[in-house]
């Protein structure tokens, strides 16, 4: 498997508001060891200990008295004054002052003053006297001014706290932070490579076992033992039919690809075990010997390796790109009420398979489904007594969840479906399966080797998405708490291998993308959250930089993998292509989308072209990259309409579609505030607010069309070559023109020249790849010599 990350940085104590530096490589403990943790509760004494009540210095009253408290209108003493023994004669005294206050009568209103009747007017609410006449019930009399002046008192502290979030909202436009406002928090970042904290167990209960027994058998029905105390039935009740296995030959390839793909960052099955069950299953000739679950579990894992076996006789095998082995899986599946982890672990691949194929809503559906299982079953508590590989087993399966929660929430803008305080889990063991069996984790003598999969480097990455989008709920982020979140990048960055390091020069493997890259999309959408109309010129433009160099340290690692050979000793030219492909994730693909367009709206067409080539070696290996492509093209084609007509890009709706997916988000979107919701969208006829302009796809008769591309639509916009071949024109503009470029508040490369638009001579017309005709933006741009060249190699 080569050499993987091997993420086991010590830490410091933990400051408050404060991100902590990690130090050099350290040894992870993985939490197995029987010692007590430095961090137990432990039981304090109370702050206030009163005396006994032996020892009460307070004499009996009778239920007539009062409770000896300071009157009404005098102020509270503090609880660390002196406590005075009050007598009962004082009680007494007070409780006859305060019925004699008591018995004295409200002021009236105007309206019962008038009337000589009783007024029952409060505070809040008008007499019943006013109300049934239907009066406004004032208080104008001099001998009312007692109740007027508490009119007035709350009159007044409306106002106030009015004023206060006036100001609160000034300053959240502006980017300042107030350090005196106590009602801003700081984000809290867990520590680099700290477990969670653990719940305190209840003390013990003597002689309860006949007690456990009755609530076992009379629970029946009413409710369910929690686990690991629940007792798991069998499901003999469900008998669906078997299905076909895949002839052999073409399973162990499609299982290989699954190994060296997803199990390297969702190490969700211990594969020694595995593959002891799948030689079983296929020696047999069916799924007869396995339970359903079992069976659901295995044709989820075809599946999702399909998505990686680029076999073009497996291919032909699977024209539906895996959609009936999902079925298969789902068949298997039986949601009645007994769940097992490979429910569990089931449901999670179906989520991965519907994200890959771009199914976006489906994936974040199972995900759900994912997360009630898993935490009906107990994989969110450390519990035990289990196996050693059991244990270890339920650890990542429940970690995986949690990276799958946190990577698809941040993906697609939507809330965390788990939260870190209901994680009560150590952190998985950094070991190959092949050294974790029942006898214990089995380590050659020496230093532990390199662990053959991301999971744990991946878990510190995304424990930060949670603060992340805790601050994405705000209008904007202030400086501190980006400051904050960028130490904590660095951090994670220098926990990495030197090898991983954005600065190293040699060539990476593409495998070690998924972790890197998956900080470099967290670090992009934190700063795109400030690109919103919420912020002023000034912070949109710092955020625009923050985005832009987040795409160059991507571009960074991108032309590091394209350099790369196989250990193999292999020296084919399409080496590197061939492992990015195999390991090109629909999330990888997104996140170099959303990178070219902040080069290309910055004018880094060199970055930009690197970005570009590495998503047409992808391809159409993924259908989101060829929607990305789409996408650009659509961008493209604006930003040529509006240079050559001479109209500015510094545009919100410009801004807007740089912004990318963050307009897909029901938190953080600014772009349909005004648009037609409900029934008045669904019966718009207008084409212009549909997308459709008047020439798009009818889909079951509407006017506005699928989330999915259509084949006509997948086809319209030229392929990545043609993405490429606009680019250019880019490029190329430096040697028809001589334009002059400044930047906008947005941080965007607009024209400012002496030649007008009128007098731009336009390249002759080439013809352009998949039909579709060439758009050309030459003269418009004046290009650096850094970025005369599209071609990276």
């Amino acid at each position: 498997m080569g050499d993987r990350l091997n993420y086991r940085p010590s830490f410091q104590q933990h400051q408050p508001l404060q991100l902590p530096i990690p130090r050099s490589m350290g040894v992870y403990d993985p939490g197995m060891s029987s010692a007590p943790s430095a961090g137990r509760l432990t039981s304090t004494p109370p702050l206030h200990q009163g005396p006994s009540p032996s020892q009460s210095q307070y004499s009996q009253y009778s239920s007539a008295s009062v409770s000896p408290g300071p009157p009404r209108d005098q102020p509270m003493s503090s609880p660390s004054s002196s406590v005075q023994h009050i007598t009962v004669a004082q009680v007494s005294g007070t409780a006859q002052k305060r019925a004699y206050r008591q018995r004295r009568k409200d002021p009236s209103c105007d309206a019962c003053r008038e009337r000589k009747v009783k007024c029952d007017a409060t505070d809040t609410a008008s007499c019943s006297e006013c109300h049934s006449r239907n009066v406004k019930c004032q208080f104008t009399k001099e001998t009312n001014r007692r109740m007027s002046s508490m009119k007035q008192v709350q009159d007044l502290e409306k106002q106030l706290a009015q004023a206060k979030a006036t100001i609160a909202s000034l300053r959240a436009q502006t980017g300042k932070v107030d350090s005196n406002d106590t009602n801003h928090t700081m984000p809290l970042i867990p520590e680099i490579n700290s477990a969670p904290q653990r719940r305190p167990l209840p003390p013990l209960v003597p002689s309860a076992v006949s007690a456990r027994a009755h609530i076992r058998n009379y629970s029946r029905g009413v409710f369910k033992p929690p686990p690991p105390y629940r007792q798991v039935g069998r499901q003999s009740h469900f008998l669906p039919p078997l299905p076909q296995l895949p002839d052999r030959q073409w399973a162990d390839h499609i299982l290989s690809s699954y190994y060296t793909t997803v199990h390297s960052y969702i190490p969700i099955l211990h594969w020694p075990s595995f593959v002891e069950v799948y030689e079983r299953v296929y020696e047999k000739g069916d799924l007869s010997g396995e339970t359903p679950s079992w069976g659901s579990l295995l044709f989820a894992v075809f599946a999702c390796g399909l998505q990686y076996a680029f076999d073009p006789k497996i291919r032909g095998m699977y024209p539906d790109n895996g959609r009936k082995l999902i079925e298969q899986s789902r068949i298997l599946t039986d949601l009645n009420d007994e769940f097992t982890i490979d429910h569990a672990r089931a449901a999670l691949l179906t989520s991965i398979f519907f994200m890959e194929i771009n199914c976006k809503s489906a994936s974040w559906i199972w995900l759900g489904l994912t997360v009630r299982i898993a935490q009906d079953i107990g994989l969110h508590r450390e519990s035990g007594p289990w196996g050693v590989v059991e244990n270890e087993v339920r650890r990542r399966v429940w970690w995986g969840i949690y990276v799958w929660d946190r990577l698809l929430s941040v993906e697609l803008g939507r809330v965390l479906l788990i939260d870190d305080a209901d994680c009560d889990i150590n952190l998985p063991c950094p070991v190959d399966d092949h050294f974790i069996t029942e006898s214990g984790v089995m380590l050659p003598p020496g230093q532990a080797p390199p662990s053959s999969n991301f999971l744990l480097t991946t878990i510190h990455v995304v424990r930060l998405i949670g603060p992340l989008l805790q601050s994405l709920s705000a209008a904007i982020i202030s400086p501190a708490t980006l400051q904050m979140f960028d130490s904590y990048f660095k951090s994670c960055m220098v926990a990495f291998p030197p090898h991983c390091q954005i600065n190293h020069t040699s060539p990476l493997d593409p495998r070690y993308l998924h972790p890197m890259c998956h900080l470099q999309n967290s670090r992009l959408v934190l700063h795109r959250h400030n690109l919103s109309t919420s912020c002023t010129p000034e912070v949109r433009s710092v955020a625009m930089e923050a985005c832009v160099q987040a795409a160059k340290d991507t571009v960074a690692l991108l032309q590091r993998v394209m350099r790369w050979k196989p250990t193999d000793g292999s020296q084919s030219s399409t080496s590197w292509q061939t492992g990015l492909v195999t390991n090109a994730t629909a999330m990888l693909c997104t996140h170099i989308w959303r990178c070219t367009l902040f080069l290309l709206y910055r004018g880094y067409f060199a970055e930009a072209a690197t970005c570009i080539q590495v998503s047409t070696t992808i391809g159409d290996a993924r259908a989101v990259n060829l929607a990305c492509g789409r996408y650009l093209y659509g961008f493209l084609s604006l930003l040529h309409e509006r240079l050559n007509k001479g109209e500015s890009i510094e545009d919100e709706g410009v801004l807007a579609i740089v912004s990318g997916d963050v307009q897909g988000s029901s938190e953080s979107s600014w772009i349909w505030a005004g648009s037609e919701t409900g029934i008045a969208l669904n019966n718009s006829s207008t084409e212009q607010e549909n997308g459709t302009d008047g020439k798009g796809p009818l889909v079951n008769g509407d006017t506005f069309s699928s989330p999915s591309l259509s084949p006509e639509e997948a086809r319209d916009w030229g392929g990545w070559p043609n993405i490429e071949w606009m680019a250019q024109d880019l490029v190329d503009g430096k040697e028809r023109g001589n334009m002059m470029v400044r930047t906008n508040s947005h941080g965007a490369s607009i024209v400012n020249g002496s030649n007008g638009p009128s007098n731009m001579p336009t390249p002759s017309p080439t013809p352009a790849l998949g039909g579709a005709s060439r758009i050309s933006i030459a003269n418009i741009i004046y290009i650096e010599p850094r970025s005369t060249s599209l071609h990276v190699g």
